[in-house]
């Protein structure tokens, strides 16, 4: 397992050094700052694809930088250099500090490094040391096992990704945290061939893991829920439209709370007056059943972080309490508007970006039904597995969903397949209209990426089985 000697070592290879750091901090906060902070990054990634069994695609990138942030009052000021260098990191220092403009803060304290938190993501071997020559077997027995399995694929495209990140914070407080990130995602999508009709289907995996995450079982499921997927589109029909019962299935349905709940819980939309939340601290929106989790200590998971793109220690918040609103998701900045501590939800998606408060690993957690039971109580209604992506508008949140496998339920039970649906509805009012929340939360193993502000940032999510009593279903059939 790899050990830093110290938090500064691995960014001393490239010859920044304490001194160095306190010399940019100190400039960044010389003419007074309510908050500052320098956060270095270092980034491998590479990616290896194949089509038609042929390696299409076989490349790695390095990225290196470093942004200034300065915070005066509610004004930021932000600033970056791609050049590790004194003379460009202190421009970038002033560059910061004049956005923020002339205020009289506290004056900069000499940085020490902290203590160590704790590792959610552990592993044996970084991803810099496997070599190409173990990821490209592994794709190719991907392809293979997907023609292998029914005669009417036609098209395999199979891709593996990943990354060695190390993150630096060195805070005007005094804190100073490194973090080392790994990520990896796998990837399979197949199109299969039936009397001229086409259908496709796919399926990925993502952790902040190493190469033991691929285990047998998790390549096979891989491979065969995207052959899977296209076989059942090939006989899926549309669902009838209008207003009717929904069951969410575990998993992935937790994309619909990520983002028609998930972002109005953000606390950045909430101090601005533009969640439909932010009037709602300690008031039930949901019946007692329900309570929502944005975690980021989930072992390996995604969406988990060890400490936060602005040092603060990461934690497992509970939004939504049987029922109840307890808290939104904070950064420093929030944190300090509302006068409560940092929920370690500061996020950005490099040393490019400013911090906004993200969601890390949201969902639902179990209720007391087993699943069955959700489906057997409704007479007629629709069954959502597969979601592709979706739509919302933070203000009111109101949602669009697009589900690309589900099943119709009729008479308490699954029947035919159905493809391409659409979810119209409203984020509070489907929190308010669930019935019931089933026994089996499953956190989706796939590599969802949030966007806000331009940004994009890895999360996970996941949801038991949820019966939302009415949806608005789009389909082809009245």
């Amino acid at each position: 397992m790899h050990q830093h000697l110290s938090p500064l070592a691995w960014f001393e290879g490239f010859g920044v050094h304490k001194s160095i750091l306190d010399t940019v901090l100190a400039e960044a906060t010389a003419r007074g700052a309510d908050d500052a902070d320098l956060y270095l990054e270092h980034t491998t990634s590479t990616a290896v694809g194949l089509s038609d069994g042929v390696v299409d695609r076989a490349h790695t990138t390095i990225d290196l930088g470093m942004g200034v942030r300065v915070v005066v009052g509610n004004q930021v000021g932000y600033a970056y250099t791609e050049d590790l260098s004194l003379e460009s990191m202190l421009e970038a220092a002033r560059t910061a500090r004049a956005i923020a403009h002339d205020h009289s803060g506290t004056p900069p304290v000499r940085t020490e490094p902290r203590g160590p938190v704790a590792d959610y993501y552990p592993v044996d071997r970084h991803w810099s040391d496997v070599d190409l020559s173990l990821r490209v077997p592994m794709i190719r027995a991907w392809e293979e096992r997907a023609f292998a399995s029914d005669a009417r694929i036609d098209k395999v495209q199979a891709m593996m990704a990943d990354a060695d990140k190390h993150v630096l914070i060195v805070r005007a407080d005094g804190l100073i945290h490194a973090d080392y990130r790994p990520m990896t995602r796998g990837f399979v999508s197949v199109t299969a061939l039936a009397d001229g009709q086409r259908e496709s289907g796919s399926y990925n995996v993502s952790s902040r893991g190493d190469l033991t995450y691929y285990d047998e079982a998790r390549q096979h499921r891989m491979v065969d829920r995207a052959v899977e997927r296209a076989l059942r589109a090939l006989d899926a029909g549309s669902p009838p439209a209008g207003e009717m019962p929904v069951v969410l299935a575990a998993g992935s349905s937790g994309i619909l709370l990520h983002e028609a709940i998930g972002h109005g819980m953000e606390a950045d939309f909430n101090r601005k007056d533009i969640s439909i939340y932010a009037s709602k601290l300690g008031k039930s929106i949901a019946p007692s059943e329900v309570t929502i989790v944005d975690d980021a200590t989930l072992p390996h998971a995604r969406g988990s972080l060890n400490v936060d793109d602005e040092g603060s220690p990461t934690e497992r918040t509970v939004l939504v309490d049987h029922g109840v609103l307890r808290t939104y998701l904070h950064d420093r900045i929030s944190a300090r508007h509302y006068q409560v501590p940092s929920t370690g939800s500061g996020r950005r998606e490099s040393f490019r970006h400013p911090v906004l408060p993200r969601m890390r690993s949201t969902y639902m957690e179990p209720g007391p039904h087993e699943p069955e039971a959700l489906i057997r109580s409704v007479k007629r209604g629709l069954y959502c597995e597969v979601f592709a992506n979706g739509a919302v508008q933070i203000g009111a949140g109101d949602f669009s969903f697009y589900v690309r496998h589900g099943r119709l339920i009729e008479d308490g039970k699954l029947t035919e397949p159905v493809k391409d649906v659409n979810l119209i509805g409203n984020g509070p009012e489907v929190l308010e209209a669930i019935q019931m929340v089933g026994n089996d939360l499953e956190i989706d193993e796939g590599g969802w990426t949030c966007g806000k502000g331009g940004q994009g940032v890895p999360v996970s999510q996941g949801m038991p089985s949820v019966l939302v009593g009415k949806l608005s279903v789009g389909g082809g059939r009245a």
